[in-house]
């Protein structure tokens, strides 16, 4: 009975919108997320329901969520589409749209502000002790620029990554890390949460979302659907009235594939079953019970988000099965296995990269060999260093450098993408078949739903020999 009274008067707490002690629930509570949006006419109207439980060590009297959404401003500090990709992003001219906070509440106040009007800062109307909970619900709006992106109305559909005010990590001694937009790289930092979305639009369109499918209801032209997804650092939806759709099964995972033109769809599907069969058997089981891939206007080759990749439709051929392979990839190394993508890029990027190298290694009819591909990345790799030291009289090649810092995408690719694959290669000659593969497999499961860095995936291999390799990779010592 002492323990039903407690969760009753929790409840009373949380629906009046107040303060409750966190010891009602598990040590491992989440945060959560309950959004109710409609999309009409390039604008999706939402509110969201946050829940928050403080796992800090400190009083906390405020809680900043990154708002991605007002990166696609006209006057953004921080643009989302560098200059050698703004003519095929804006595949109708330069188009902008915003994120708009109308309402906060309960809360002592809320403002918009940070380096780029990119963090909602909402006033708690009394400290939030260590143990303690807080809920409010933020009310917005979002217009969507007409461009090829994570965000925004595409020529082929509409992609809604970054859709939501979602909160800032908190660093221990460090306090809340806001996140920039920044063009090159993956400007994302997330702690998982647990998702209730609904969302309404027009019955015209089909949706592909990242969470299962509670329900689908049509009523008066629209139709309303309800999802669910617990333990994901993020949630995305893309929405087309073109989409065509295949569903497969694979490793107990209910695989869909949306195309808007593709002339071998069947193919696409059956990659996508044997890349999960791959990398479950050589990482570990997938955390969630569903996983779309999506054909979509997109200026780059493809995104993640928990349950959901966006693939461009521009892509074709090997460029299309390899986009596809390594945005699969990152369901394990970044939706399970996070980490701070603004500085430690190559974390999931390097080992995303080096996942695919292993699905093509170990499935030669897609005719893309390790030597091949790891010439690639040596090739590339190389220009790079011969650039820089032509430039600037030598060449940077640590890893573990903020966004900022990266003089554009050639760079950030170079360096988290190939000399983070070349880093892994090396890394399994050093340590063998046997101890390599232990060592991803220990990683995975000691830090799945978890945001993991360098030290962790260090500590994964337990060997002193894999700590030498990893570390002359990022501080840019080693010879390649």
């Amino acid at each position: 009975m002492k323990k039903l009274l407690c969760l009753l008067l929790c409840a009373a707490v949380f629906l009046a919108g107040g303060v409750f002690l966190a010891g009602c629930a598990p040590e491992s509570v989440r945060d959560r997320y309950v959004i109710e949006a409609e999309y009409v006419d390039g604008t999706l109207s939402a509110t969201m329901q946050f829940t928050y439980t403080n796992r800090t060590e400190t009083e906390l009297t405020a809680l900043p969520f990154n708002l991605y959404g007002n990166a696609f401003r006209a006057e953004a500090t921080y643009p989302p589409v560098s200059a050698p990709y703004v003519a095929k992003a804006y595949y109708d001219g330069r188009d902008y749209g915003q994120m708009q906070i109308l309402r906060v509440s309960p809360c002592a106040g809320w403002e918009v502000g940070g380096a780029d009007e990119n963090i909602l800062t909402v006033r708690l109307e009394q400290s939030l002790f260590p143990g303690e909970s807080v809920a409010f619900t933020v009310q917005y709006e979002l217009q969507l620029a007409k461009v090829d992106h994570r965000t925004g109305i595409a020529h082929g559909a509409v992609n809604l990554g970054n859709f939501y005010p979602i909160l800032c990590v908190y660093e221990a001694g460090k306090g809340f890390y806001e996140c920039e937009y920044y063009a090159s790289g993956d400007p994302f930092y997330s702690e998982c949460a647990d998702y209730s979305v609904k969302l309404t639009a027009p019955a015209s369109y089909v949706v592909a979302a990242s969470g299962e499918t509670l329900s689908a209801a049509e009523d008066g032209g629209n139709k309303t659907y309800e999802y669910r997804l617990d333990n994901a650092r993020d949630f995305a939806i893309v929405l087309s009235e073109n989409f065509s759709v295949l569903q497969g099964e694979s490793e107990g995972v209910a695989l869909r594939y949306y195309f808007l033109d593709d002339p071998a769809p069947e193919d696409r599907l059956r990659l996508l079953e044997e890349c999960f069969s791959y990398f479950t058997q050589t990482f570990g089981r997938y955390p969630y019970a569903t996983y779309s891939a999506v054909q979509t206007g997109f200026c780059y080759g493809g995104m993640e988000y928990p349950g959901l990749t966006m693939i461009s439709d521009s892509l074709i051929g090997a460029d299309c099965d390899y986009t596809l392979v390594h945005e699969t990839a990152h369901q394990w190394w970044y939706a399970a296995v996070g980490s701070n993508q603004l500085e430690e890029a190559w974390l999931d990027e390097g080992l995303t990269e080096y996942s695919a190298v292993l699905f093509f290694e170990n499935n030669p009819a897609y005719g893309l060999t390790r030597e091949k591909l790891l010439q690639n990345a040596r090739t590339a790799y190389g220009a790079y260093c011969s650039v820089q030291e032509q430039i600037f009289g030598r060449a940077d090649t640590t890893m573990n450098r903020h966004l900022r810092d990266y003089t554009g995408e050639y760079a950030y690719v170079c360096i988290a993408y190939d000399k983070g694959m070349l880093l892994f290669d090396t890394l399994r000659d050093a340590l063998g078949e046997n101890r390599f593969f232990a060592g991803l497999r220990h990683y995975y499961a000691q830090q799945c739903g978890k945001l993991a860095a360098t030290e962790d995936l260090c500590a994964a291999f337990r060997n002193a020999g894999a700590t030498g390799v990893i570390r002359s990779f990022v501080e840019g010592t080693a010879v390649l």
